[in-house]
C-alpha cells in the first residue's frame, strides 16, 4: 500500500487537466466550479454557476459517469476511467481517493457510503448502503462491498470479505 499519500491532506495537484483532452479531470473541474459558486448571488457568480453546468453535462456525457454537482467529494480525486461512475448525491469520499470505471457508490435500504482518506477502488465494484470505508482501503474489482472495511484493509469477492488487515 502506498502510505506516502495522505488520507487527510488533500492533494489539488492530481485534480489539475494534464491536456487540452482530459475529460476526468474536466468533469471534476466543472463540479468544483459549481460547488464553489453555487451560493453566490451576483449577476456574474450566477453566469458562472449555469456556464458549470453546461460544462458538467458536457464533460459527463463524454465521460458517460453519473457524478452529481452537489456530491460531497474531498480534494485530490483521480478517475483515470471514468467510463460508467455512478455516485449517489449523498454520498461523502473522501480526500486523494482512486476510482476506477464502472464503479457505483449508491444507497441501499436508505443508507449512504462514506469513504475515508485515500480508498483505492477498482473496475466494476459496488459500494453500497449505510458502510464506512476506512483510510487507506483497497477494494478488488468488481467486489460488492456491504460492510464496514476498516481501515489499511484489502478487501476483495462478492460479497466483499477481507483478504489482509493491518
Amino acid at each position: 500500500m502506498q502510505a506516502s499519500i495522505s488520507s487527510s491532506e488533500p492533494d489539488w495537484s492530481r485534480e489539475i487537466p494534464r491536456q487540452f483532452w482530459d475529460p476526468s479531470r474536466k468533469l471534476l473541474a466543472a463540479i468544483r466550479c459549481y460547488q464553489t459558486y453555487q451560493h453566490k448571488n451576483s449577476f456574474i457568480y450566477k453566469g458562472k454557476v449555469k456556464f458549470a453546468i453546461l460544462r458538467h453535462r458536457f464533460w459527463s456525457i463524454i465521460t458517460g459517469a453519473d457524478i452529481p454537482l452537489n456530491t460531497n467529494i474531498g480534494g485530490g480525486l483521480l478517475i483515470p476511467h471514468p467510463n460508467g461512475i455512478v455516485i449517489h448525491p449523498q454520498a461523502e469520499i473522501g480526500v486523494n481517493c482512486l476510482i476506477f470505471q464502472q464503479v457505483t457508490i449508491g444507497a441501499k435500504a436508505g443508507g449512504i457510503p462514506k469513504l475515508a482518506g485515500h480508498v483505492d477502488i477498482g473496475a466494476g465494484a459496488k459500494i453500497l448502503g449505510a458502510i464506512h470505508l476506512g483510510e487507506h482501503v483497497q477494494i478488488g474489482a468488481n467486489s460488492v462491498v456491504l460492510q464496514n472495511i476498516p481501515k489499511h484493509s484489502v478487501a476483495v469477492g462478492i460479497p466483499a470479505k477481507i483478504i489482509q488487515a493491518q
